[in-house]
């Protein structure tokens, strides 16, 4: 599959202009009656402009519980649809068209449907990251915060088709090595390209560190089975979603962590923790699609009530269905 990703442009914003945006947003927001949800990835300004700030299971809980009339939903398109498919009476925008996902783009409804055919015994459960067509196809949804807890929830003689990203799906075989898996050969380009070496170079860069790592990473495989055969050291790496990083920064005693996943987190990392110190593993390890989205674009979202994100009916009821059963599992 060949990517045609969105450039991610340097905006030429001065303090000035930015906190000039942000009370603009804020203003439109409270006369709109609007709730503004940002990812981890996103820029800093766009987070720090949000009402709430989290990741994939996170955020699909606030636009369920969203009382305001408007969702404007600073992610991917899939994070776009999946709170039109919890809050369906709501106006839910995305305020960037190209904000995509790669890893979504990996599976379509279609090849689903072939693949349970394979496996007609088998349950189908699906990482968030994939659009409502597929998820519409599904029995669970999960997140790689709460991935253990819908695979255990499963009964134990059943078999498990996991889509699509290959790395999740490998760090479940390997921590449910008892439970029957076949896993789609998917993967996020940002996660994928974060590897084992260049993982290594920042830990001998910064001895002492603890190390964090998404299971969506390239090298997070690599990493348990280096770990499981005994020739890497366990002590000080840490498998985990992205708010599990986060709550590791703040449990863990360290002063300097190495963080394994898209970059943008580290500005929230560094909220929760401003004493503590982070490296990213790989400094390329930015989202393009993710970045799309700009403080203008948020703005120009709530003015002019772009750009509005729909899912037919009959779609959206049984995506519900696999949705509802993510939201449900995992703290």
């Amino acid at each position: 599959m060949t990517l045609h990703l969105p450039v991610i442009d340097a905006l030429p914003y001065n303090d000035h202009e930015i906190a000039t945006l942000q009370a603009e947003i804020r203003a439109l927001a409270a006369e709109r009656n609007a709730v503004i949800l940002a990812h981890n990835y996103q820029r800093a300004e766009v987070q720090d402009v949000a009402h709430f700030v989290g990741d994939s299971l996170g955020l699909s809980r606030k636009a369920a519980a969203a009382t305001e009339d408007i969702i404007v939903f600073c992610g991917v398109h899939f994070m776009a649809e999946t709170a039109k498919v919890l809050a369906p009476t709501k106006t839910v925008l995305l305020p960037d068209l190209e904000a995509g996902c790669s890893l979504a783009d990996t599976i379509t409804a279609e090849e689903v449907r072939g693949w349970r055919k394979q496996f007609p015994d088998y349950v189908a459960v699906g990482y968030v990251n994939t659009t409502a067509a597929v998820k519409a196809e599904l029995d669970y949804c999960c997140t790689s915060g709460n991935v253990l807890e819908v695979i255990d929830a499963i009964p134990a003689d059943k078999g498990i088709l996991f889509l699509p990203d290959m790395f999740l799906g490998a760090h479940v075989r390997r921590m449910r090595p008892d439970r029957n898996v076949e896993v789609w050969m998917g993967e996020c380009h940002v996660h994928a390209g974060i590897d084992i070496d260049t993982l290594q170079a920042a830990r001998d860069a910064n001895p002492g560190s603890e190390v964090l790592v998404h299971p969506e990473c390239g090298c997070a495989s690599r990493l348990l089975y280096r770990m499981a055969d005994g020739d890497l050291p366990p002590e000080g790496i840490h498998i985990a979603s992205t708010e599990g990083m986060i709550n590791l920064t703040r449990e863990l005693d360290a002063d300097t962590f190495i963080v394994a996943t898209e970059t943008g987190i580290i500005h929230r990392m560094q909220q929760m923790a401003p004493e503590k110190r982070f490296v990213p593993a790989d400094r390329a390890a930015e989202c393009a699609y993710m970045k799309t989205i700009t403080l203008v674009d948020v703005r120009d979202a709530l003015r002019l009530n772009q750009f509005e994100i729909d899912v037919p009916t009959e779609v959206r009821e049984r995506a519900k269905l696999a949705i509802d059963r993510m939201v449900a599992l995992g703290a």
